[in-house]
């Protein structure tokens, strides 16, 4: 894979984003970064120090629809613009699905326990919408394509940090575009998001992401390209530390239940410095945790009053 890496600043915690230049049949670009001028001038550098200009890029493909990956695609009106069918609600910002997206917020965060003088804030922050592109995609991907212009460059569907999260791998020689499914240094965090029918039930973020873990892991992958940070290449092994380090964080959270809690409950303990300046993030990491309880069988839930209470099993 002829690839070129260009490194991007956000302003998230998680720090600076990479974004992909693939040449090909068709010169592609993995991810774009958010929509901050600091991003497009990086962008726009790291392109010209792979010898191109930004009107060469044919086509931009997208790992998933988080902000910090999906904001430049404004910079590219004549490339095709690709990625999961989910991802083109965030990118039309269409009125029906933001306030769908509202009210899935505020019924969870209710659900979660949250006082609601909480609940706006966070429904806020986890929209970011102003650092989205505003171009929607010209095609889809689904598990199983071939990325045009790219034979045998595979998509794999792999859920769970975000619903709409797909990598890339090359057949032959097994290295992987991967977004932000397995970085080198920190854990991705499963968030909680509607689900991709936009109806039914939350989609349980954490046990769909170990499950795309696993699904990495028996890919055989030679070189990971990730979303944040340097590569990867002992894939397997990382994704069983990371797994092990889950399970033993769920097993910690189980130890508070002693009698019934809600999430926010449970987040006001587990991140006690950091949950009012991040409750978003922290929410989420706390459910996951109890989903995987009571998937695992050790920890029951039952709804009282609106609000979701979670039991020692």
């Amino acid at each position: 894979m002829q690839l070129h890496k260009i490194i991007m600043p956000t302003p998230y915690p998680v720090g600076d984003v990479n974004a992909f230049l693939v040449k090909g049949d068709t010169l592609t670009l993995f991810d774009v970064g958010p929509k901050t001028e600091e991003a497009y001038e990086a962008l726009k550098w790291g392109i010209r120090a792979a010898g191109y200009e930004m009107k060469d890029v044919e086509q931009v493909v997208l790992t998933h629809h988080h902000p910090d990956h999906v904001g430049w695609v404004d910079a590219f009106p004549y490339a095709n613009i690709l990625g999961h069918e989910y991802v083109d609600y965030w990118m039309r910002q269409e009125p029906a699905f933001i306030n769908y997206r509202d009210e899935f917020y505020i019924r969870e965060l209710e659900y979660e326990g949250v006082p609601k003088s909480y609940i706006d804030r966070v429904v806020k922050v986890r929209g970011e919408m102003e650092l989205f592109g505003a171009r929607p995609l010209t095609s889809f991907l689904r598990e199983g394509d071939e990325v045009p212009g790219h034979p045998g460059l595979r998509v794999y569907e792999t859920p769970g940090h975000a619903q709409s999260h797909l990598i890339f791998l090359e057949e032959t020689s097994r290295a992987c575009i991967g977004g932000d499914l397995l970085l080198e240094k920190v854990s991705s965090n499963p968030l909680v998001e509607p689900p991709v029918t936009l109806k039914g039930d939350r989609p349980h973020s954490l046990l769909q992401y170990n499950a795309s873990l696993q699904k990495l892991s028996h890919l055989h992958v030679s070189t990971l390209y990730t979303g944040h940070g340097d590569e990867v290449r002992n894939v397997k092994e990382l994704v069983e530390e990371r797994l092990a380090k889950q399970q033993a964080r769920a097993l910690k959270v189980r130890e508070f239940l002693q009698e019934p809690m809600s999430v926010f409950d449970v987040t006001k303990i587990l991140f006690a410095k950091i949950y009012k300046a991040q409750l978003g993030l922290t929410l989420s990491e706390t459910l996951g945790q109890l989903d995987y309880l009571v998937d695992k069988g050790l920890a029951t839930v039952k709804e009282e009053n609106g609000v979701h209470l979670y039991r020692r099993a």
